[in-house]
């Protein structure tokens, strides 16, 4: 099964983490999508977008149109949340146009530490 981490880092956590990963080698890292802040996790990942993200898991390619049907949804207002995520690197287009989740689960993680 394939995952997809959505972790809440600054900038210079993620260029370090992937400066890690590439002197020390070995494991296969887990696919990650980072966010700058919590706020902007929440912003980007609306409950219509989550909605979206668990009727793509693991469902290959789909057409924006099939996607609608899967979530009982007008198909203009699925292309405007499809458009956002895949700005943010959430969804892939296909060369065909079909847009894809390549993942079959969602793990998210942040630290919320005292003020």
């Amino acid at each position: 099964m394939s995952t997809v981490v959505f972790e809440v880092q600054s900038l210079g956590e993620s260029l370090q983490d992937a400066a890690e990963a590439m002197t020390t080698g070995g494991a296969e890292p887990e696919a990650r999508i980072c966010f700058a802040t919590p706020e902007l996790l929440w912003k980007v990942l609306t409950a219509k977008r989550w909605e979206l993200l668990k009727a793509l898991c693991g469902a290959g390619p789909l057409s924006i149109r099939a996607t609608a049907a899967r979530v009982g949804r007008d198909v203009k207002a699925v292309h405007g949340d499809v458009a956002v995520l895949l700005r943010v690197g959430v969804l892939d287009r296909r060369p065909d146009g079909r847009i894809e989740f390549p993942y079959d689960a969602v793990k998210v993680q942040f630290l919320l530490r005292a003020a």
